[in-house]
């Protein structure tokens, strides 16, 4: 693969120089580590601020002590509560990720942040990974198509975006540790071309390596994706940050393009890359030139930013809780929540036609913005779906809410932080300034702690059962009397979260057997979620209809209501697939997830809707599933291939029902007599068309050389092979409309 020339700004890089030459050692060393939990070392002598972050990708996160993890106290830091990424790749609108970028871009610089940690692109992998609702999908194309301009929106603000986690961030148990094996191909073709996107298209400012090990070396200390793939194949020039807490050894550390350490300790002049890179400077060790790379880094990003250099006084200001933001938010929930199954027209509801409304489940009156790890966030408010639905209705009907099924609940206060627990077990490792125990005593430990967790389950499982048979009578009977019933259920943050890993895909808290009372009774009750990742549905062929949404932000009610009640049609897809039970994953099939100490990717590019197609195997819903109040009807395929191995395609889509609504074309490609393995399709291009009734429109789409190539690793570079491909239309990846065939010469 050839190195990816750079072009830098003359005048930038000659101010920088001029920068670097006046540092000393120490200024040097106190730029590229932690200064606070949150911000780098200044030097003020020579005008250089400090470089603050900030989580998260679902909104600007709130203010912490400079050196410990308990809130600041202060109300000034709520915030716009943003769709999740999940929420957000499932709109497949790039106008949207543009958008939600721009929102939380302007509101970091309104919060007086220069670097927001965010987005997370990693590939989900396996439907159990706790962060996985901060992800965007199992496809790295459609990541890539989203990523790109969320990058730009945040980066217009005159802040930088620090794409995550690079790479191959795929499960949070041992997730400091835990080592990957990957071949070359599975990583060049599934779980790099996302952060190439971002570097190569999105121009991101910084990149935020990863906890895990990649073939046995820590991402954060990993000269072979830092150095060779991410600085020289693919020209970045902007700054590496190390996620808190990802650096591991100061002389490794200091030899890649680790630019900046920050970590979860307050003892900041003790992290790898401060005192102990200057000892080692001192011993001969590492080269003080290796430094002055990070620097060079480091102010390039802060130029961009205009923290620094000529053009400081020129940069953007800020804003906050903006009724522009809102709107873009409600937007983004409209067009994020999916429609899975709507037998017989159940839905929409006819709003005149109720006059008792049964709103049934935790769910519907629970908010999810103060959860979920390092992407909780103090949201100036959040509206739940009950809300939604009482605000919607105004009063002419009556909602009756009851809660269904028992929660145990884990207080949550914004003065103690869940890093703030976590700080003494990472002390047992070599996350911190100690060394890592020997084998035996880690294995002591994690069967201590599994051993605590199974009977935390057990005490929680056994509140449970105890109070649901009393909450579920009550659900049932009211059933009975009500016009229309609505259920919401799904999964909160005490699930989805950073740091653990989901134990099943089932639904917690009993509520399988909820849905099948209540379906029982009523075959017409309208079965919702709220969640972050897919879960197992035993009844769904019993239930008529089913809508999910991801966690969609602070205006979630609103969208909520308006979906059901009709006043919007559902436009979203699946952005990954639904299994109908756990077992059906590649992951779970070769046990290769959730496993301390080391995992093999044994599954290599069968991820996803590529492992349920080569095995045949059927899920519950499909890759790019979703359904619409309206119809589509899809005609007219032409095929062009030109030179340079370019294919133009054109379709047209049409309207055929009574409602204005959008539908997601999906573009796959499947090689004919491929001379190496590979899927048996792959999402290459889409387009999101917005019809009224009967309207069509005539959708035109390139395939562009890379959208045939294969990762040759014999040659370490894409080819695509000449003959002829496949090319699929479809409104998902089993509902395929079209085909036609296309050659490459």
């Amino acid at each position: 693969m050839k190195k990816r020339e750079r072009t830098y700004d003359k005048k930038m890089e000659k101010e920088i120089e001029k920068l670097l030459k006046k540092l000393t050692l120490d200024e040097k060393i106190s730029m590229v580590h932690a200064a606070t939990l949150f911000k780098s070392g200044a030097v003020d002598r020579l005008g250089i601020p400090p470089i603050v972050t900030s989580d998260g990708p679902m909104g600007v996160r709130a203010e912490f002590m400079d050196d410990r993890w308990i809130s600041s106290g202060n109300q000034d830091d709520m915030v716009t509560y943003l769709p999740s990424n999940s929420a957000l790749a499932s709109s497949w609108n790039p106008d949207l990720a543009y958008a939600m970028g721009h929102v939380l871009g302007e509101e970091a610089r309104g919060r007086g942040k220069d670097v927001i940690l965010a987005p997370g692109i990693n590939i989900k992998r396996d439907p159990r990974c706790g962060r996985n609702f901060e992800y965007m999908s199992e496809d790295p194309k459609l990541t890539a198509a989203l990523a790109v301009p969320f990058i730009k929106g945040v980066q217009d603000n005159d802040v930088a975006a620090c794409v995550k986690h690079f790479a191959a961030n795929c499960q949070e148990t041992d997730r400091m540790m835990v080592d990957e094996e990957i071949d070359d191909r599975t990583l060049y073709e599934l779980y790099l071309p996302a952060f190439k996107a971002a570097v190569q298209e999105g121009h991101a400012y910084s990149i935020m390596g990863a906890y895990n090990r990649i073939n046995g070396t820590h991402c954060c200390e990993n000269k072979r994706l830092l150095d060779l793939i991410l600085r020289m194949e693919w020209g970045f020039d902007g700054a590496v940050i190390s996620d808190w807490g990802g650096v591991h050894k100061t002389k490794e550390a200091a030899q890649c393009s680790m630019d900046l350490e920050m970590s979860i300790f307050p003892d900041f002049e003790d992290y790898y890359l401060a005192k102990p890179l200057k000892e080692a400077i001192a011993r001969g060790e590492v080269s003080e030139d290796m430094v002055d790379a990070k620097v060079r880094n480091l102010l390039r990003m802060m130029y961009r930013l205009k923290m620094i250099g000529s053009h400081k006084d020129t940069r953007k200001a800020g804003t906050y809780n903006t009724v522009a933001h809102r709107e873009a938010v409600l937007h983004t929930a409209r067009e994020s929540m999916v429609l899975l199954k709507n037998e017989n027209h159940t839905l929409p509801l006819d709003a005149k036609k109720i006059k008792k409304l049964l709103v049934v489940g935790v769910n519907a009156a629970r908010v999810h913005s103060d959860g979920g790890g390092s992407a909780e966030i103090k949201a100036l408010y959040e509206i739940c779906p009950l809300a939604g639905l009482k605000m919607y209705l105004g009063g002419n009907t009556q909602v009756q809410y009851v809660k269904g099924y028992h929660v145990p609940e884990k207080p949550k206060t914004f003065d103690h932080n869940w890093q703030a627990d976590s700080v003494e077990d990472l002390r047992n490792t070599n996350i911190g300034q100690v060394e890592r125990p020997e084998a035996n005593q880690e294995n002591e430990r994690h069967r201590r702690e599994e051993e605590e967790r199974l009977a935390q389950v057990a005490r929680e499982q056994a509140e449970i059962h105890e109070k649901n048979p009393e909450l579920f009578a009550q659900a049932v009977e009211a059933a009975k009397d009500a016009d229309a019933v609505i259920f919401v259920g799904g999964l909160n943050h005490n699930i989805d979260s950073e740091g653990f890993d989901r134990g099943d895909m089932k639904l917690p808290y009993e509520q399988d057997l909820l849905i099948e009372e209540l379906l029982k009774v009523r075959k017409d009750t309208i079965i919702t979620f709220v969640g972050g990742s897919p879960v197992e549905m035993p009844w769904r062929d019993k239930a008529r209809a089913i809508l999910w949404s991801y966690y969609a932000g602070m205006e979630t009610g609103n969208a909520f209501a308006e979906i059901i009640f009709g006043e919007v049609n559902p436009s979203a897809k699946l952005a990954e697939t639904f299994p109908a039970v756990y077992e059906d994953c590649a992951s779970a099939k070769n046990g290769q997830f959730g496993k301390w100490g080391s995992i093999s990717l044994e599954e290599g590019l069968y991820c996803g809707y590529r492992h349920f197609d080569r095995q045949h195997i059927t899920p519950a819903f499909c890759f790019g599933h979703g359904l619409s109040y309206t119809d589509f009807e899809y005609s007219g395929l032409t095929l062009k291939a030109e030179k340079g191995k370019n294919v133009k395609l054109s379709f047209t889509v049409k309207n055929i029902g009574k409602r204005a609504g959008a539908e997601i074309a999906q573009v796959y490609i499947a090689p004919i007599a491929a001379k190496v393995d590979r899927p048996d399709k792959e999402l290459k291009s889409f387009a999101k068309v917005f019809l009224a009734p009967g309207r069509s429109k005539k959708v035109s789409l390139t395939l562009k050389q890379e959208d045939f190539a294969y990762f040759d690793v014999q040659l370490h570079d894409f080819i695509a092979d000449a003959g002829d491909y496949v090319i699929l239309i479809g409104a998902s990846s089993e509902d395929i409309r079209l085909r036609g065939i296309a050659t490459l010469a």
